[in-house]
């Protein structure tokens, strides 16, 4: 567990990556997401929705080192514009922020903004759509290639189909204690979504890195949020 947080947030102190943390991607979400959906319901006592959601997204920020964030940035600089493969991993390398980056990321935070404050408090909602991102993540990891030898995400890389049909059941599961049927909808619709982020990857740089993990991981909590906060 600690070395998952290790990898996923600034939580748990640099330690040695291993393939058995992966094992603990979707419980890592779990409790990540159940802090930010505490944070939104304890928000909503004091002050107005909007307030309060805006407290949710800040707290997640703070709680993840904003290294989703950062990877979202990057990945949309480097896989959105028309590019070569070398010149899409050498940008994702760069420090440097784009136009791509900066516009992926302002969407991302008002619509996570926006979707919290249309909706009820539901910590187990936020818990279930965080656990079903990191899932999507451990998939990604087991499943696809690597794009760039030697990097952070190479020491994760091992066998994840169990993880994965874990963390999918767990997060269902709890997205439906969450909000019933709209929850087990938001888990879909954000392993979708991360899904659709990573396979995009794919074919731009034949493969997945640390950063398309984070933005597929924003990404699909973004589209989860939405749909759960869908007039269906």
């Amino acid at each position: 567990m600690r070395r998952a947080l290790a990898f996923l947030t600034p939580i748990g102190g640099a330690v040695e990556p291993s393939p058995d943390a992966v094992r603990w991607f979707p419980i890592a979400g779990l409790v990540i997401g159940g802090a930010v959906g505490v944070v939104w319901w304890v928000g909503t006592r004091y002050w107005p929705p909007a307030v309060a959601a805006a407290l949710a997204v800040v707290a997640d920020l703070a709680l993840t080192g904003m290294l989703h964030l950062d990877g979202l940035v990057d990945a949309a600089d480097a896989l959105l514009p028309p590019l070569p493969r070398e010149r899409r991993l050498d940008v994702m390398a760069d420090p440097a922020v784009g136009a791509f980056g900066v516009a992926a990321a302002i969407s991302a935070l008002l619509l996570r903004l926006s979707a919290l404050a249309a909706m009820s408090p539901a910590p187990l909602l936020v818990a279930a759509v965080w656990c079903a991102s990191r899932t999507v993540m451990a998939w990604a990891i087991g499943a696809v290639p690597y794009a760039r030898p030697g990097g952070l995400a190479t020491a994760f890389m091992g066998h994840t189909t169990r993880v994965v049909a874990g963390g999918i059941l767990l997060a269902v599961f709890v997205g439906v204690l969450g909000r019933g049927a709209t929850g087990a909808l938001a888990v879909g619709a954000c392993v979708f979504g991360g899904s659709a982020v990573v396979n995009f990857a794919r074919r731009r740089i034949d493969g997945f890195t640390g950063d398309v993990l984070g933005a597929a991981g924003m990404i699909g909590e973004t589209i989860g949020l939405l749909v759960a906060a869908g007039r269906w």
